[in-house]
Order: C-alpha cells, then structure tokens, then sequence
C-alpha cells in the first residue's frame, strides 16, 4: 500500500526528511500570502451608511433670535429646516418667569418654516437663565441661537443633540463668537457626505502629491469664492437645483473613476484642477446655503463668512489626512491592489450619488 504523507512546513524545510534522505528534499514553494479583499468591506461600509443618504446636507441647523425690544420684552424668530412636509419636531423653551405675549405667525419658505411671535419675561433680563431645545437629542442637526439685548451687545449659541441647552451669559467674547462659526464649519463639512464624496472622488482620482495638491487647492479656492459672493448677497442661486448639480458632480467623478484606463485626451486627466475648481463653484452655493438659510442679520455674515470657511476648511483637510492615512496603512499592508479598491469605491460611490441626484430632482415637482 502507498504510503501517504503530511505536507513538509515551512519551519521543517532545512530539516532531513525520513521519506527524503538529505540532498534529495522536495522543493517547497512558498505559498501565497493571504490576503483580505477589503473592496467588499468598502461596499459594505457605503451600503451601511445608504440610510443616511437621504440626510446628506440636511443636517442644517435650525435658528432662533431673540431681540430685546424694552426692558424683558423679546422679539423671537424660530426657524426650522424642513423636507417637503416633514418639519423637524423640536421647540424652544423659556424660563418659567417667561411668558408669550402674541400669537405666533408661520410662515413657510423654501426648505424652512418659520415662527415668530413676542414674550415677556417678569425679571426684565434672560441673562443667567437657562434654556432648552425639546426634541433635539433625536436629530442630527444643531441650534444656531442669536441674542440681542437692548443695551448692545450679542450672544451666540450653537446647541447640539449632546446638550440641549445652555445658559444665557450676556455678550460673549471675541473668541467664543469665532469658536461657534468655526466648530459650526467643521461640523457642516463632516456632516455634508456629499462634499465628502466628492472630496473622495477627487482624491482617488488624481496622480501624485502635486496634482493632488493643485486639485484640492483648486476645490478649496473655488468653493471659498461662490461663499463669499452668495453669503453677502451679490449672487442669489436657488438651494434645490445647486444640491441637484452637486449631486451630479459626484456621479461625473464615480464615471471617470469606474474607468480602469481613462483616455489620455480625457479633460479629468489633463487638467483634474480645472474639473475641481469648475464643480467646486458650485459647491460652494451650497456651503453658502448653511449660513444664508438660517437667516443671519446681515451685521453678522462677514464674521460668520470668515470663520465659517475656515471651519470648513478645518474640516476639508481632517478628512483629507485620514485618507491620506488609510491609503498608506493599505498600500503598506498589500491588502489590495489599488485598481480593485477604486474600482470598489467608484461603483460605491456612484450607486449612492445616482440615488441623490434622483431624489433632488424628484424634488422640484
């Protein structure tokens, strides 16, 4: 009977096998590594966060001012971002010794309704009382909160699903009103997963440290010149067709990506910077439309156009060094090869921005 024997291991290769006298050992070849097709966790990861795709950029905040009109007697505008018929459920609540004053008038415009009407509060001043936002521990947007006092002076809030509430302080400083447009830029651009797709996009599409810098750079200039000019009011572009363009901005980017070999004469491979700034005008509406929305007194947009665009930029850049990161981590590792895995993100990315520029489109009717 034939004998059977066991595969020699890789540790036993230098050892005198009793079936192989010495000089005659079978020659052993390495085995493959193995390896992890991390295309299929990408896909998972996108399809995982498919849910959240219909909330992309409708994390805005909502808005409430209060001004000081006499002594403890407040003017209130309330404003919510809506979905077609669907408001967000959230209420602002006073102190006890605060009581309305007027009936409430609503009115409703594009992607918001809003609420105004006048109270009374018994000790003439807000300053040290504290307030709360019902209903905002269950979304995912913020506050943006504006006070007016009669005697000058303005305090901003932003109130997060984390803490729904805060306390009235009098006029804040300086640097808390730039801390509060900052982290409120931060937040819209983390928060805004159609930018960051995009930003994606453009970051597995181009080649080399210096084109991608040229391209981001040129994203970044782009978007920065559509907020100033919407944000002060020299150009008024409608929210709901811009959000439909950038849509298809993304899924421009997923084509070219899905692509295994673009032809050289392709305008992405000759001149990816270009491409970049052209959609990134028209990103920058739609940042625009994070601060214009919520209906800031025109004496506080240059403050909060500044410090917003640095918050965004803030933002841009955390997200560009994490994938920075995560491609060396899989370059260094071999896990994949890098035409699989952007082949993987280009399908991915182009299935969830498909679905968006249908939704937004469905909207205008």
């Amino acid at each position: 009977m034939r004998k059977t024997t066991l595969p020699i291991s890789l540790g036993e290769r230098s050892r005198t096998s009793p079936l192989f006298p010495r000089g005659r050992q079978p020659k052993i070849c390495p085995c493959p590594r193995a390896t992890t097709d991390y295309s299929a966790v990408l896909l998972g990861m996108i399809f995982w966060l498919w849910p959240l795709t219909p909330l992309a950029h409708e994390s805005r905040p909502a808005y409430l001012q209060l001004t000081e009109r006499a002594p403890g007697r407040y003017d209130i505008i309330w404003r919510r971002p809506a979905v077609g018929n669907q408001v967000l459920a959230l209420t602002p609540r006073f102190p006890t010794e605060c009581h309305t004053m007027t009936t409430r008038s609503v009115a409703t415009v594009a992607g918001s309704v809003i609420e105004s009407w006048a109270c009374v509060c018994a000790n003439a001043a807000l300053i040290g009382k504290p307030m709360r936002i019902e209903g905002l521990s269950g979304t995912i947007t913020d506050v943006l909160v504006r006070i007016s006092f009669l005697e000058g002076g303005t305090e901003t809030h932003i109130v997060r699903a984390n803490a729904p509430y805060f306390i009235v302080r009098g006029a804040p400083a300086r640097w808390e009103i730039a801390q509060s447009y900052a982290t409120l830029g931060i937040e819209h651009i983390l928060g805004g997963v159609d930018h960051l797709l995009f930003v994606l996009g453009l970051f597995l599409l181009v080649h080399g440290r210096w084109v991608l810098l040229k391209t981001i750079t040129a994203f970044t200039v782009a978007h920065s010149l559509t907020l100033g000019v919407a944000t002060l009011g020299f150009v008024h572009v409608p929210q709901a067709p811009v959000e439909a363009v950038i849509a298809l901005s993304i899924l421009f980017l997923a084509v070219e990506l899905a692509k295994q070999r673009p032809p050289e004469n392709s305008l992405t491979t000759r001149s990816p910077w270009g491409v970049a700034f052209s959609f990134g005008l028209l990103h920058g509406f739609g940042f625009a439309g994070a601060l214009t929305e919520v209906g800031l007194p025109s004496t506080d947009i240059p403050l909060a156009l500044m410090l917003f665009n640095v918050g965004v930029e803030i933002g841009q850049m955390l997200f560009i060094s994490g994938l920075l990161i995560t491609a060396a981590a899989l370059h260094k590792g071999e896990f994949i090869s890098p035409q699989r895995w952007r082949t993987a993100a280009a399908y991915g990315i182009g299935a969830v921005s498909a679905f968006w520029v249908m939704q937004r489109v469905a909207a205008f009717f």
